[in-house]
């Protein structure tokens, strides 16, 4: 409606919201900043705007208390971008916007945790070949915080596990690539002893709490660490591909093989074959 403000709507937390980050350009800055650009030129060179309009835009953040701005250079004065807490609470609007386009605009809409190998989300979870995983730090199943890729690293992603059978969503059998996170966690648990030779460590991350992750860990005997991003910063980070599955975002199932300087140096996506793909990322640690 022409000329209507969000003061029509002052009892409206939508429309409060959207005054925020209601425009094209204000979500896609908060999102390359989730990614771990920060600097004006970075952003600009992502996202092809104009000095005028990214200016506005970032002021416009920062005055809103989504992104802080501080100094990194002091002649000519220079200014890093990144998120505040209030920012970072916008992560889930990222990734419920993403799942939505994979499955309502790039997809007929059926829950899956899977990807056609020829698909256009498939293509953009390889496009993470080559880029470089941001320092995070993500509680474990072990009771520790972890960086996911401090030195070499295969990140596996997976729906979710439990140590009890009734503890999975109903209807979790019928989701295409849902099943088979406990035959993942332990074909990798039973190929420790290659990826410790091959001089690299293990994480599989999923959205569940550190304790669902901690009680499936010592029902399977797991000797390495599952990490949590039930906060989804990581997710945001590399633009993870999700489903939704009673009521919770859920990673699909994909493998990451990152090297010692954090470059994602392997995708494996999608993954049909459990016990291959486990085989596929032995053979990138070592190559």
């Amino acid at each position: 409606m022409p000329g209507r403000t969000s003061l029509e709507d002052a009892d409206c937390a939508i429309a409060q919201a959207l005054d925020v980050v209601g425009d094209w350009w204000t979500l896609l800055i908060v999102r390359d900043a989730a990614r771990g650009l920060s600097r004006f030129d970075e952003l600009q060179r992502e996202l092809g705007l104009s000095r005028r309009v990214l200016t506005e835009r970032l002021r416009m953040l920062v005055d809103a208390g989504v992104l802080s701005r501080e100094p990194y250079q002091e002649r000519p004065p220079r200014f890093a971008y990144r998120l505040t807490p209030r920012g970072r609470g916008l992560l889930p609007v990222l990734v419920a916007l993403q799942d939505w386009g994979d499955a309502w605009v790039l997809g007929d809409g059926s829950p899956t945790a899977t990807a056609g190998e020829a698909s256009r989300e498939a293509a953009r979870v390889h496009g993470l070949k080559g880029t470089r995983v941001p320092h995070l730090s993500l509680p474990g199943s072990d009771g520790e915080e972890h960086d996911p890729a401090a030195g070499a690293t295969v990140l596996y992603f997976f729906p979710g596990a439990y140590a009890r059978p009734e503890s999975y969503p109903p209807g979790w059998s019928g989701i295409p690539g849902a099943p088979g996170c406990t035959l993942e966690s332990c074909t990798f648990r039973d190929r420790g002893a290659d990826f410790a030779a091959a001089g690299v460590t293990v994480r599989g991350v999923s959205t569940q709490r550190p304790d669902e992750q901690r009680a499936f860990a010592q029902a399977q005997n797991l000797d390495f660490p599952l990490l949590s991003d039930a906060a989804l910063d990581l997710t945001a980070a590399l633009r993870l591909p999700t489903f939704r599955a009673a009521g919770t975002t859920r990673l699909k199932r994909l493998t990451l093989v990152v090297d010692g300087d954090r470059t994602v140096r392997e995708v494996l996506y999608p993954v049909t074959d459990i016990a291959g793909s486990v085989d596929a990322a032995l053979a990138a640690a070592r190559s």
